[in-house]
């Protein structure tokens, strides 16, 4: 792993799996998007990771005009690295998925580096009262549903977006997501360093357990050596535990309401910045600096924020 003296903070700021009856913090129209994600970066964000959502139902969507609605605003009223995701929402297609980064060109882009189950439907266990009629059924759906991202897909998306400049935060899900991002570097269709986002607690991928994130930047040193930064994300009450381990191993953390509602056991999140000072605070108690927007673009070695297309 490369060793770096600074953690970037990334924040996912609303994602594809919560739905609006789980949180009446989760920002869904473009304003409330950028409100949130510039509030997380004055935080303390170095890197702010982007979905859209239908401003009437909360409902994800990958419609270009949507982030041209937000963007911009972010942009010009902070320093943050914006990162456009490819997941987009579950069951889209890969034309759906990869349309916002190909009109915005952004500086960072998500890339899910394997196909795999991906069960959400106890998300909304609690719930008894679902407040639009399609959160239901999206979650529900999940039980059969396999999130595609086949190699023909993924050497689209890297093509596509490489050509444009954008670097990626690659997310694996599992051990052989690793192995799926060599077999791409060995091909030379990406180029270090490789900003590996890896993820726990999704059920489908790689259990939350210490072990496995111990295990799986065991496997990234073999594969890569010095020419990747780990970072790590968890689901749900996961979240901070896990983040944590990260930073005090060397790597680096995403928090956002994408990934957990909650700040504490039992305590919804008011916001995605109170996330952010939470690890925030955790990180500089143990004596950890945290990257700046630049300090992170120079590690990741992005093309800058002045050249994307919004």
């Amino acid at each position: 792993m490369k060793a770096s003296k600074k953690v970037i903070i990334t924040c996912a700021v609303t994602g594809s799996i919560h739905t609006p009856s789980m949180s009446p913090y989760l920002p869904i129209t473009p304003e409330q998007i950028a409100q949130d994600a510039i509030a997380a970066a004055q935080a303390g964000a170095a890197m702010l990771h982007l979905h859209a959502r239908d401003p009437q139902t909360g409902q994800p969507k990958q419609d270009p005009k949507l982030f041209a609605q937000f963007l911009p605003v972010i942009k010009n009223q902070t320093d943050a690295i914006l990162n456009i995701t490819t997941g987009g929402g579950l069951g889209m297609t890969l034309e759906e998925r990869l349309a916002p980064a190909k009109a915005a060109q952004p500086e960072v882009a998500s890339m899910n580096m394997g196909s795999f189950n991906f069960n959400i439907s106890g998300a909304g266990a609690k719930i008894k009262q679902f407040k639009y009629d399609w959160e239901k059924p999206y979650l529900d759906m999940t039980t059969d549903f396999i999130l595609s991202n086949t190699f023909s897909q993924i050497e689209r998306g890297v093509a596509e977006l490489s050509a444009m400049g954008t670097r990626f935060e690659f997310e694996c899900y599992d051990v052989g997501h690793l192995y799926n991002v060599a077999h791409f570097a060995d091909r030379g269709l990406i180029k270090p360093p490789f900003f590996l986002q890896c993820i726990f607690g999704i059920l489908g991928g790689i259990g939350p357990h210490h072990e496995n994130l111990l295990h799986m930047r065991a496997i990234a040193d073999k594969l890569f050596g010095e020419d990747y930064y780990l970072s790590v994300l968890a689901a749900g009450r996961y979240q901070m535990p896990f983040v944590t381990l990260s930073a005090i191993l060397g790597g680096n953390v995403r928090v956002g309401l994408e990934d957990s509602l909650y700040l504490s056991k039992g305590q919804l999140a008011p916001s995605n910045a109170d996330q952010v000072i939470k690890i925030r605070t955790i990180l500089e108690e143990l004596s950890l600096e945290i990257a700046s927007p630049e300090d992170a673009r120079a590690m990741l070695q992005t093309k800058g924020k002045d050249n994307v297309a919004f």
